[in-house]
């Protein structure tokens, strides 16, 4: 969800050189927003593709929804230039169906997706999604439950270098996990600081390949922090739930992670509908018909105008997809082409950060 254009607690434009809506152009021609139609923002950020909508389509109204309070209040005033058109919620997008069906926008003629962290987050110290900055080690988007610093200080080894390795496809996942218990057992690793020095101590250097060494290690645990893959999978499904026949699904995401996933769910919500054969035995249980069209087969991503611009769109792609007259698919979940890292994280759960 990066650089999803940010204002300043005035309302007014802040820091628009650095907040840039990532893959903009590309998101609005997907989505085709059209007057008089209805548009679900489930990822509000700073509201960068809500206010394109409201552009694009002067007829039309969008429910944006985050669970992030902050994100919501620095929103306000978008809604309030835009009354009756613009409606803010908070809460999750893997609840995104629910979530419209409360406030009469079921069904919906699209829903755009922009996975992963905001500008805003990463670039506020006190959130602690980042190490440019020293903070408290949290990276809760939506400030509540257990933060990062409990996870590593709870977590024990084998588990660590599990989210390590699988949510931030780190390899040198057992290392980074050993020296974070060994750390812990002297004192608490509470600060962003501290667990961006030790990542960088263990592995050798600051920077791997252009980044900051820390940089797999502080995606995992915000991955696992905020359970954000089982939530793109429930949110998938909650959008095929969503769409009006002939709505578009827009997903934007940020590592390969994200994009495995929703590459698998097109695929597989879109592969063509068997025909039986006479020569072999009918099917028990019928394969569901196809309940989307894909609008590209192959990922959109930046210009290099874009990335030199915004070097945070580098990694961004985008998939796209038109709902079909298709019943939505029932039990089909998409937490089969996730990470093994047994169930859902624990965050959900309370205490105990099980796997």
């Amino acid at each position: 969800m990066a650089n999803r254009g940010a204002r300043s607690a005035e309302g007014g434009p802040r820091g628009t050189e650095r907040h840039v809506p990532v893959l903009l152009a590309q998101m609005l021609h997907a989505l085709a927003a059209r007057d008089g139609q209805s548009y679900v923002d489930a990822t509000f950020g700073a509201g960068g593709y809500s206010e394109a909508i409201l552009r694009a389509a002067p007829g039309a109204r969008v429910l944006a929804i985050d669970r992030d309070p902050t994100a919501l209040a620095s929103g306000r005033w978008l809604a309030e230039q835009n009354p009756g058109r613009l409606q803010l919620s908070e809460g999750r997008f893997g609840e995104l169906d629910r979530l419209a069906a409360a406030v009469d926008f079921a069904p919906a003629d699209g829903v755009v997706l922009d996975i992963g962290v905001s500008s805003m987050q990463l670039d506020d110290p006190e959130r602690g999604f980042a190490f440019q900055g020293d903070g408290p080690l949290d990276m809760r988007m939506s400030l509540r439950g257990p933060t990062a610093a409990d996870v590593v200080s709870t977590a024990d080894e084998a588990q660590l270098a599990d989210i390590l390795f699988h949510l931030g496809e780190e390899k040198s996942a057992r290392a980074i996990a050993r020296a974070i218990v060994t750390r812990r057992h002297q004192r608490p690793i509470a600060r962003t600081s501290e667990l961006a020095h030790l990542v960088a101590r263990v592995l050798g250097r600051e920077k791997i390949a252009g980044r900051h060494a820390a940089t797999r290690t502080f995606q995992a645990l915000r991955i696992y922090v905020n359970d954000e893959l089982f939530e793109l999978a429930d949110g998938l499904a909650a959008a095929e739930r969503l769409l009006a026949p002939g709505g578009r699904l827009v997903v934007v995401t940020f590592h390969s992670l994200e994009d495995r996933l929703v590459k698998h769910f097109f695929r597989e919500r879109a592969a063509p509908h068997p025909h039986a054969s006479r020569h072999l035995p009918p099917q028990v249980e019928p394969r569901p018909r196809p309940s989307f069209q894909f609008l590209n087969h192959r990922p959109v991503s930046p210009t290099d105008t874009e990335v030199a611009a915004n070097p945070r769109a580098r990694s961004a792609r985008l998939r796209a997809a038109v709902r079909t007259d298709a019943k939505a698919w029932e039990g089909a979940s998409g937490a089969r082409w996730l990470p093994r890292l047994g169930q859902r994280s624990g965050v959900r759960a309370g205490p105990g950060l099980g796997p």
